[in-house]
């Protein structure tokens, strides 16, 4: 089995990272999404690893094979953004989603961030079972802070707080 590595994104991973990412929304869950739809995906630095933000990549070896974002959204709190794992390594096997939100708890955790928000559509079933499992809670859509960047696709909301 390779090494999974966990690493801050940089702009060597642009296009596999917006590869990745249409790839999953498209071809595995049909959402109708384009790489315009998503103008973050060409500006990761200025969007994500500003303030508190971050993004980082999972790699098997030297490809690349899961992502997850976190948006400084003010008031100690972050919006959890773009966790997608490539279907093959998803599950208990490589452990690759609980590593990826692993290095942004511990992030949050040193930078004060005291909670953290996720939407996400009801199609990314697995996604909600992983989520619950890891103590984030369903919330309604008006208990996100006004700061929360909503995107149109997200019907089902989330939120956990870090012990301080």
């Amino acid at each position: 089995m390779g090494e999974i590595t966990i690493k801050e994104y940089t702009n060597d991973y642009k296009q596999a990272v917006i590869d990745l990412i249409l790839h999953i929304q498209r071809e595995e869950f049909y959402i109708p999404i384009t790489k315009d739809d998503q103008p973050d995906l060409e500006k990761i630095p200025d969007f994500y690893q500003t303030g508190n933000g971050n993004f980082w990549i999972a790699c098997y070896d030297k490809q690349l094979v899961g992502i997850i974002a976190l948006i400084d959204i003010k008031h100690r709190q972050g919006a959890l953004r773009k966790m997608f794992v490539q279907q093959e390594f998803r599950g208990k096997q490589h452990g690759i989603a609980g590593l990826l939100l692993q290095s942004l708890m511990t992030w949050s955790a040193r930078h004060n961030i005291n909670k953290i928000y996720l939407g996400t559509t009801e199609k990314f079933l697995a996604a909600h079972r992983f989520y619950e499992k890891n103590g984030f809670k369903r919330i309604e859509k008006d208990m996100l802070p006004d700061t929360f960047p909503l995107m149109t696709v997200d019907t089902r909301f989330y939120s956990y707080a870090l012990k301080p």
